[in-house]
C-alpha cells in the first residue's frame, strides 16, 4: 500500500524546484495542470464543513480542482458520462480495437499535439468505417466510441486510441442488421494498412498547410525533403492495430469504459513512495505476461513524464463517430433498436454509475457526510481556471 500517496503530495514536494529548474520551458498548460493538483481538496479552493449523520464526527471537506488530468477528480465526470452510454447500449457484440502511432510519428505528434492527436482520431475512425461498410468484410455503418491514451506503464509517451465498437450494423438502405461472424470483427491486417495509409495522408497535409511545427531535435523536418524522408520511413514500418475478443455483455462494456474513458497518466494507487530525489511506483511489464515491477525515477523525471500527458485547452480526447456521432445519435440508435427488435435500455442516472467516495463517507464509521456550512475561499480567485473538458 502506498499509504495515502498521491501524485499532488509529489507536486507539493518538488513541483517549486521543477518550475524554477525550466522556468524558460515550462508551458502553460503544464504550470496549470501542476497548481490545479497542488491545489485540489486543499483550503486554498474552499469547500464545507460537513457532520457524520451517525457518530457525530465533524470535519471540512475541500473542494476539488475538476482538472482532467488529476487523478483525484475523474469520478463524477466518469458516473455522468456512464450514464449517458448505459442509454446507447445496444445488445449485439462489443468488440476494443486499439491504434498506436509508431515512434517516428509519435514524436511528431508530441510535438504538435492538437493536430496529430486529431489525425489520429480521424484516421482510427475512418478506418474502421470505410473496412466495415465494405460488402466483403461486414457491409454496415458501425458506430465507435474512441478514447485517447497517450502514456505507456512506465509513463513514456506512447498515444494510442482505444475504440470501443458494436459488433454490426444497418445495412446501407437502411432495412436490416448486419451483425460480424461469431467472435470476429474486421481484419487487423487490413486495418493496419489503411490505419497507416490515412494517418500519414492527414500528416502530409497538415505540413503543406503549414500546421505543424518542429523544434529541438526535430527542427531538421521542417525541410520538405525531410519531412517527405519521415513519411517514406513511416511506410516502411508495419503499424500496430490490435483487436481484442469481444466483451461478454453491455455490463463488462460499461466497466471496461468506466476504467479508460476518463483515466490519467498514472493513478494514485500505483504509487509506492517518494524521497527528498526520488519517486517510486508500481508498473506492469507487459512484455513479460503482464508481471508487477517497481520502477524508481527521479522526482523531477516523474514529473516530467507525468507532464508529457497534457492535452491542448479544449481537446476531446473522447469522441464518437458513426451511428454514434453526436449530430444524429438519437435517430440512428432508434434505426438499430428497430432492425434489432431491442427495447430502449432503462434510463440511468450519475447516482447509478457512481460508487461511494471516500469524501462523501465518515472515516470513522462509514456514515453520510452531512453539510453544515460553506467555507470560503481565503483569497478571491478567478473561477477554476484550471477546469478543462474531455
Amino acid at each position: 500500500m502506498n499509504g495515502g500517496l498521491e501524485v499532488a503530495d509529489i507536486f507539493r514536494r518538488h513541483g517549486d524546484a521543477y518550475r524554477r529548474a525550466r522556468a524558460g520551458h515550462l508551458g502553460r498548460v503544464e504550470r496549470r495542470v501542476m497548481s490545479a493538483i497542488e491545489l485540489c481538496r486543499t483550503a486554498e479552493l474552499g469547500g464545507h464543513a460537513e457532520m457524520c449523520s451517525s457518530c457525530g464526527l465533524v470535519r471540512c471537506a475541500y473542494n476539488s480542482c475538476r482538472n482532467r488530468h488529476c487523478p483525484k477528480c475523474q469520478g463524477r465526470a466518469r458516473a455522468e458520462w456512464l450514464a449517458a452510454r448505459q442509454a446507447e447500449l445496444l445488445p449485439v457484440p462489443y468488440f476494443h480495437v486499439v491504434f498506436t502511432l509508431p515512434a517516428p510519428a509519435a514524436e511528431i505528434a508530441f510535438q504538435n499535439k492538437g493536430v496529430v492527436y486529431a489525425a489520429l482520431f480521424k484516421a482510427a475512425a475512418e478506418t474502421l468505417r470505410t473496412i466495415a461498410a465494405d460488402p466483403r468484410h461486414l457491409g454496415a455503418e458501425i458506430g465507435v466510441v474512441a478514447v485517447l491514451h497517450t502514456w505507456g506503464q512506465t509513463l513514456h509517451h506512447h498515444p494510442h486510441v482505444h475504440c470501443v465498437v458494436p459488433g454490426g450494423g444497418p445495412a446501407p438502405d437502411g432495412a436490416r442488421w448486419v451483425g460480424c461472424r461469431p467472435g470476429f470483427f474486421l481484419p487487423v491486417r487490413v486495418l493496419s494498412r489503411l490505419f497507416r495509409r490515412l494517418f500519414l495522408d492527414e500528416l502530409r497535409a497538415a505540413f503543406e498547410a503549414g500546421a505543424l511545427g518542429f523544434h529541438g531535435d526535430l527542427a531538421g523536418l521542417a525541410a520538405p525533403a525531410a519531412f517527405a524522408g519521415r513519411l517514406r520511413e513511416l511506410r516502411r514500418v508495419e503499424w500496430v492495430v490490435y483487436a481484442k475478443p469481444p466483451f461478454g455483455g453491455p455490463e463488462q462494456v460499461l466497466a471496461y469504459l468506466g476504467r479508460y474513458t476518463h483515466r490519467v497518466a498514472i493513478a494514485n494507487s500505483r504509487l509506492v513512495g517518494v524521497t527528498d530525489d526520488t519517486v517510486a511506483f508500481r508498473w506492469k511489464d507487459y512484455r513479460h505476461h503482464g508481471k508487477s515491477k517497481l520502477m524508481t525515477l527521479g522526482a523531477d523525471e516523474f514529473i516530467r513524464r507525468f507532464l508529457l500527458h497534457t492535452l491542448p485547452d479544449g481537446f476531446h480526447r473522447i469522441r464518437h463517430f458513426g451511428f454514434l456521432a453526436n449530430r444524429h445519435r438519437a435517430e440512428k440508435l432508434a434505426l438499430c433498436r428497430k432492425l434489432l427488435a431491442a427495447a430502449s435500455p432503462a434510463t440511468a442516472t450519475a447516482d447509478d454509475a457512481m460508487t461511494p467516495h471516500p469524501f462523501d463517507r465518515c472515516p470513522c464509521c462509514g456514515g453520510a457526510m452531512l453539510v453544515l456550512a460553506t467555507v470560503p475561499r481565503p483569497i478571491l480567485r478567478r473561477s477554476s481556471p484550471w477546469r478543462d473538458t474531455s
